[in-house]
């Protein structure tokens, strides 16, 4: 584990797995029939805590966690892991910080607090202002809103000025198991009958490289374990199920999905605008009048 002394959003501009305090801040609660939702936004504006018919649902924070093993965090302005942190466009090259050698990994949600725009009982919007090292101003939203039985989030990105490109995405830690009931911060293992079950229908698998970068190949999707990308010619969509308690079906506006499912306490299901490196691959413009906008909804139900 690398430190960098006292400011952690500097240490994990430069190491990924730098010490990180984990929830502190403003908390925003939400709640909404038998929902609850959690958000930080000094936290990489994480949505820490997702509870439905009183089931903790999300990976918690635990002293030692890195800023990217817990809740559900956005990814901005690029998802996943940039090629050796370089950013080409319009003929120029732009280098961000490689925090994950050889490559710079999930944006830059966690390099500094996000300011709180508007909260209600059910809903709240927070942005994040596009400075150094990003090469563009321009600013981010991120909005949360309980509904009957579903949570909708929303990434904004807009530019202030320039044309750039841009991507967005979340990336979820969800519990292999939730327990019965408890909202707290570990829950062992269980029976296998009993983990979460993720399926889902992709139109294809992004063909991964031996650098964790995707080839530019479209194949078959492949049978999990996974830690890959896939594509949706449509709407993403992917069903998460915890047998005999709470299933949760995520459909997003976005076209890609990364699945994580090594770990043996928790999964990652990620919709996504774009593969990882899409910024330099696929890049989706960003302009004053065109900004990037991702939505994602999940419903839970018992």
């Amino acid at each position: 584990m690398t430190s960098f002394g006292d400011d952690p959003y500097l240490a994990v501009r430069r190491a990924f797995d730098a010490p990180w305090p984990g929830p502190r801040g403003p908390r925003i609660h939400l709640r909404h029939g038998e929902m609850t939702a959690t958000i930080y936004p000094a936290d990489g504006c994480r949505l820490a805590s997702l509870t439905a018919f009183g089931f903790e649902l999300l990976r918690q924070w635990q002293p030692g966690r890195w800023a990217f093993q817990y809740g559900c965090f956005p990814m901005i302005p690029w998802v996943g892991r940039m090629r050796s942190g370089i950013l080409h466009f319009d003929g120029k090259k732009f280098q961000l910080p490689v925090n994950k050698p050889p490559h710079a990994m999930h944006g830059m949600a966690c390099f500094k607090p996000w300011n709180i725009i508007e909260t209600t009982p059910e809903a709240a919007e927070f942005e994040f202002a596009l400075a150094d090292p990003w090469p563009w101003q321009g600013t981010v939203r991120q909005r949360f809103e309980l509904q009957d039985n579903a949570l909708l989030v929303t990434l904004t990105v807009a530019s202030s000025e320039n044309t750039f490109p841009a991507a967005a995405g979340w990336h979820p830690w969800f519990r292999k198991w939730i327990g019965n009931g408890q909202a707290d911060a570990s829950v062992s293992p269980g029976p296998e009958a009993e983990a979460l079950q993720v399926s889902f229908s992709a139109d294809w698998q992004e063909e991964p490289g031996t650098d964790e970068l995707p080839t530019g190949r479209h194949i078959m999707p492949r049978p999990g374990p996974w830690d890959d990308c896939f594509g949706f010619q449509d709407t993403m969509n992917a069903s998460l199920v915890w047998l005999g308690k709470v299933s949760l079906e995520m459909v997003s506006s976005a076209a890609s999905m990364v699945v994580y499912d090594k770990q043996p306490d928790a999964a990652c299901v990620e919709p996504l605008s774009g593969p990882p490196d899409c910024v330099n691959t696929a890049p989706r413009l960003v302009s004053p009048t065109d900004p990037l906008v991702v939505a994602t909804r999940w419903v839970l139900s018992r």
